[in-house]
């Protein structure tokens, strides 16, 4: 029989076993290039700050986005291209982190399949 530890208080562990997996589809032709399934753990929330944070995986597809958010990403593994509206583009892969600005309007491409750790305040 294994012991989890016990965190200190106000201290949140990415234990993936302990938050439920949220399937995520996007399907929408005018977002997407195909159809794909994300999966997401939120291992922390704070609606009052507008802060969502966990681990979110998604295999390669282009998405269309729109940013009324910044979100801070590390990835964990796969490869990312970001295009901004202007075809200004930049790669990021596994060990690399980047923040994605409100305001942002371009492409978000999985190149391969992508695993990262997120924070996100809207």
């Amino acid at each position: 029989m294994s012991l989890r530890p016990t965190s200190p208080s106000n201290v949140i562990a990415f234990d993936p076993d302990m938050v439920p997996v949220r399937d995520i589809v996007t399907d929408d032709p005018a977002v997407v290039d195909v159809p794909f399934v994300a999966q997401s753990r939120r291992h922390f929330t704070n609606a009052e700050k507008g802060a969502l944070s966990g681990i979110w995986e998604a295999p390669p597809h282009c998405e269309r986005v729109d940013c009324d958010y910044d979100e801070m990403c590390h990835l964990l593994e796969g490869r990312v291209r970001l295009t901004d509206a202007q075809g200004h583009a930049r790669e990021f892969g596994p060990g690399e982190s980047f923040v994605v600005a409100r305001g942002f309007k371009g492409t978000w491409e999985n190149l391969t399949f992508v695993r990262k750790v997120f924070f996100i305040l809207s």
